[in-house]
Formats: C-alpha cells, structure tokens, sequence
C-alpha cells in the first residue's frame, strides 16, 4: 500500500511532555479548529497531561450539498441514513486517521493511551475505524452521530481486540440533522458486538451541550483511574 499523506492538523497540549493524546475529528464543513475550545472546558486538573489533536478533514464535493466542495470525511450521497456514508471516502478517511494514531505512537503514546473521538461525521468516521482496530485504543467518543454502514458491520467478523475499547456515545434528542434513534440504534448494534458502551442523550439539537461536556469528563476519570 502507498504510504498515506498525514493530514493537517492543530495541537494543544494541556501539560509538558504529554502521556495520552486525543485525536478528535470535526463534523461536515467544518475544521479542526471547532473543537479546540473545548479543551479547557473538558480537562480537569488532576488529569494527566494530554495531547489533543484535531486534523482538517479533506476538501471534497458533498453530493446533497448540490456538490459544493467543503471539508468532509466522506461524501454523503442520500439522507437516508442506510444509505448515506460513502463507503471508499470511508475507507480512506479510516487509514488517514490510522496514519495520526501511528504517528502519537511514535512520538511516544501507545494506542493504549490514545482515544479517537468526533462529532457528526467526525463521530462516524470514529466508530467506523474502533470497528477495525487490532490493537485497542484507550476509548471512543462519538457526539451526534451513528455508525456507517451498520448492516455490514454487524455482519463482519471483527479483530477479538477490537471490543475492548469503552465508547461514550451521546445525542441531542431533538436532532434535526442525525436523529436520536440512530444514534441509539448504534450504540445498540455496538453493545451487540461485544463493546461496552456509555450512552446519553440529551435536550439539544445538533450540537455539544455544558452537562455532555461534564458526563464525557466522568467517563475520562473512569479512563485513567482504570
């Protein structure tokens, strides 16, 4: 296989010489900026020092966008959710995030401390590659999302190693652009294949709210206590 291009990316560190590192994906059009913020909301000062990277996802045409081109993890081609993950830009996008994780790992963060979390398709894109992991990450965070691609999913034999991964999975129940029962139909299909899943839901739209931020914290003590 060619070697991957490693995609752009924006870096905060909450500490020197950082021991864990989260690589967090944004949704459709947006950037690696949009999640940066969150960084001083969600870490608490006991925790250890971490590296949070945030990649720019590629510019490509969005077909229900009437084909505009905007930073995307993957085409989505019908609002149907069955059928709207580009499969191939999945693919791709799933070994450009594998290229980020080999790289925290030779900077000296195993997978073991490494969590993979994203918002939206960013979200998709997370639990589509956890799927494939044959040496488990410390976790997987998925907001406002659902998993691409389920009936094949549920269908493939996974890596053993792959359902040791925890997953926090959380959703606005008023969700106008991915409705809450796809997000809990995944989290459902997730607990099926064996992976222990944390799942919350909660009065918003599409979006990120202050309660979220906090239940995600407690399940990051739960991490690093483990």
């Amino acid at each position: 296989m060619d070697a991957i291009d490693l995609l752009e990316t924006i870096e905060e560190e909450t500490g020197p010489d950082p021991r864990w590192s989260v690589l967090w994906l944004h949704g459709l059009g947006a950037d690696g900026h949009d999640f940066v913020p969150l960084v001083p909301e969600l870490v608490r000062p006991n925790w250890p020092a971490m590296r949070f990277v945030f990649p720019h996802a590629p510019v490509r045409a969005v077909t229900i966008n009437a084909g505009m081109r905007m930073r995307a993890w993957y085409d989505i081609r019908d609002f149907d959710l069955a059928n709207r993950a580009d499969a191939e830009g999945v693919a791709v996008s799933t070994a450009q995030v594998g290229a980020l994780l080999d790289r925290e790992h030779a900077r000296g963060i195993p997978p073991e401390r490494t969590f993979l979390a994203g918002f939206s398709q960013g979200g998709a894109i997370t639990l589509a590659a956890g799927l494939h992991r044959t040496r488990p990450l410390a976790g997987l965070i998925a907001l406002s999302t659902y998993l691409p691609m389920a009936v094949d999913a549920a269908r493939e034999a996974l890596a053993p190693q792959a359902h040791s991964q925890p997953v926090f999975l959380a959703h606005g129940d008023a969700d106008p652009v991915i409705p809450v029962q796809a997000g809990h139909a995944s989290a459902e299909t997730l607990r099926t294949l064996g992976f222990d899943v944390t799942w919350r839901t909660y009065a918003m739209p599409h979006a990120v709210c202050p309660e979220e931020i906090r239940d995600l914290g407690d399940w990051f003590d739960h991490r690093f206590a483990g």
